[in-house]
């Protein structure tokens, strides 16, 4: 158990600081021009992170992942609340990191923008940690409440569905043990690209969560919240997990009996 805590916090820690460390970079600097390139960002430190891990621990690095793991019966339950605890911790350590990292030009990329830490118009800063809907580096951006728990929650299913396809032992089609790792983070890296303009794109509940609550406690204070109802724990908590569960009983129930399903007469060579 103490293996698994590892390894989760670990992998965890590597996707959350490379992928905000991206978004980061991008309001502070203009160093990224388009969407594809954080996506691209984000789907690596994926990859990285479960390369890293997956040796010590299970690598979901996500709880909405580990939830649907044990919705389907792929890991027993008593081992959720140690991989549950080690991602949020590893998300938090993320965001202290970030935070100490780019404080300097936080600081200064408020003072020459008039950003007052705290009020309204300091969500320009506060996205580099946890996810809004809409999304504030588009204008053009409208999303409500039930939208956005659309949007994450389909991104998730979507995350967790390939998943599941990409490991499964009954899925002739399933790349190598040594590819997977590349492969689901190029999923990561697909979904960003149409959930991201809607809603940032959290797809994981801790990612959002650990750095969230570091702005608030940095200054950003009910700012680092993306509305008054509620929307940090509806749109990036629970419609993840619900999205993710539902690919579980989906694949379990659906896809797993048709792969397994020995059929000669579907006519593909």
């Amino acid at each position: 158990m103490e293996k698994d805590f590892i390894g989760e916090l670990m992998g965890t820690f590597i996707l959350t600081f490379f992928g905000c460390s991206s978004v980061a970079v991008a309001v502070l600097f203009g160093e990224y021009n388009s969407i594809f390139q954080i996506g691209i960002v984000w789907g690596l430190a994926v990859t990285l992170a479960i390369f890293l891990t997956r040796n010590i621990c299970c690598a979901h690095l996500n709880p909405a992942v580990s939830v649907a793991m044990v919705v389907c019966g792929r890991m027993n339950v008593k081992k959720l609340p140690s991989y549950l605890g080690a991602q949020f911790c590893g998300a938090i350590l993320a965001g202290l990191m970030l935070y100490l990292l780019f404080s300097p030009s936080i600081e200064q990329y408020e003072m020459a923008h008039n950003i007052v830490r705290g009020a309204k118009e300091s969500v320009d800063t506060a996205r580099m940690f946890g996810e809004f809907y809409p999304n504030p580096g588009d204008a053009t951006s409208v999303v409500s409440l039930p939208h956005a728990m659309l949007a994450e929650g389909f991104g998730t299913f979507l995350l967790a569905l390939f998943i599941f396809g990409l490991t499964e032992d009954c899925n002739v089609g399933r790349p190598s043990s040594d590819l997977q790792p590349l492969f689901i983070g190029l999923t990561v890296s697909s979904i960003i690209f149409f959930i991201a303009p809607l809603t940032q794109a959290g797809l994981n509940p801790a990612r959002d969560f650990g750095p969230r609550l570091v702005a608030y406690i940095f200054g950003w204070k009910e700012n680092a919240l993306p509305d008054a109802v509620g929307g940090w724990f509806w749109v990036y908590i629970l419609a993840p997990i619900i999205g993710s569960s539902t690919a579980a009983l989906f694949f379990k129930y659906v896809l797993e009996p048709i792969n397994n399903k020995k059929n000669n007469q579907c006519g593909c060579k």
